[in-house]
């Protein structure tokens, strides 16, 4: 009953098979092995973008922080949302890497064109003393664990082109999102405006890369130079291109994203017929919930592994709702979820 995150599951068998192929004699280094050669045409085949420059790195944070110190000058600022992945959990790296600041567009959840032209706004209108404009960022699937529809990453799109600023996309659970919406990943990206995508792997089944893709060629010199410079280029690169590989081939990306999903309907199932409650309504492969208390220390006493939402487990109102994160994987066994929702249900019956 592990629902801590989906970073922490095993790799699937069919990324460890090609890596273990990979592993077979010599290939050249630093991203000229011919795996990668694959990688880059399935990658450019999958986003409709026969001229899209993409890399690889280890993890997101290092995918976020190259690809926007790509798109920002030092004396640029980066819009986002409080919640962003960006703001909360990648500890300044965004900053360290491209000197750019970041503005936090308001909002709860999901960023919208309003706050964004205001917090657009109130930024480069100072001249040489303030922060000048710099790229929009979004979260798709949001740490909320909501999605943008595509006609609302149009409208963010439409609003950064007018005011001449790029649209980054960190896409660390890409494909959750992408079964989710039912649409192509040249529809979530370049066709809505966005100009670089962090499209993930390592949340859905990968060992550790992620890839950068930009859509503007033009970039491609600059990333590649910020990847060297920052120490992300991995020597022994066949080992990425060998992961993000198996991911691509036969559409692995996909049936994991829908298996995780899958998982997460279930269990977001059982746990609304037992009454639960959710914070954001379940769109993906994470879920917000507020349980009681008495119930969260019998769920976790029975073994389940979960993320409080900056709530104490011990406190002197048992009924007291408190918040959790729930997340699933594609590895995630029915029975476990069952077994969780059992917990869930027959405590909910004996306080009934």
């Amino acid at each position: 009953m592990f629902f801590a995150s989906d970073n922490s599951g095993p790799v699937h068998p069919e990324v460890l098979q090609v890596l273990a192929e990979a592993n077979q004699g010599y290939q050249m280094g630093y991203g000229v092995d011919d795996l990668m050669d694959e990688v880059r045409d399935r990658i450019r085949t999958l986003f409709d973008a026969p001229d899209a420059a993409v890399y690889l790195v280890v993890n997101g944070t290092s995918a976020n922080a190259l690809a926007l110190a790509t798109l920002a000058d030092p004396w640029q600022t980066v819009f986002c949302t409080p919640v962003s992945h960006i703001h909360r959990d990648e500890c300044n790296a965004p900053e360290f890497y491209s000197g750019a600041k970041l503005t936090l567009v308001e909002g709860d959840d999901k960023m919208n064109t309003k706050a964004l032209r205001a917090a657009i706004e109130a930024e480069g209108n100072r001249g040489v003393h303030g922060p000048q404009r710099g790229p929009v960022s979004i979260t798709q699937v949001t740490e909320c664990g909501t999605i943008y529809r595509l006609d609302e990453i149009r409208a963010l799109g439409d609003m950064a082109q007018s005011y001449g600023l790029p649209l980054h996309l960190d896409g660390a659970r890409f494909a959750n999102a992408l079964v989710a919406l039912g649409c192509s990943p040249a529809e979530m990206t370049w066709k809505s405006g966005v100009d670089v995508v962090s499209f993930g792997g390592t949340k859905n089944g990968l060992m550790g890369v992620e890839a950068v893709v930009l859509f503007d060629p033009a970039k491609a010199q600059e990333f590649e130079l910020r990847r060297k410079r920052g120490g992300h280029l991995m020597s022994k690169h066949r080992y990425l291109s060998a992961q993000m590989a198996a991911y691509l081939r036969d559409d692995l990306w996909l049936s994991s994203a829908r298996m995780a999903n899958d998982n997460c309907t279930r269990l977001a199932d059982g746990l609304r017929a037992a009454g639960a409650t959710f914070i954001y309504e379940p769109q993906a492969n994470m879920i917000f919930a507020r349980l009681p208390r008495h119930l969260h220390r019998r769920l976790i006493y029975a073994g389940a592994v979960y993320h409080m939402e900056g709530e104490e487990l011990d406190g002197p109102d048992e009924n007291a709702l408190l918040s959790c994160r729930l997340v699933c994987d594609w590895s995630m066994q029915q029975a476990e979820i069952d077994r969780f929702l059992a917990l869930v249900s027959n405590t909910a019956s004996a306080a009934g």
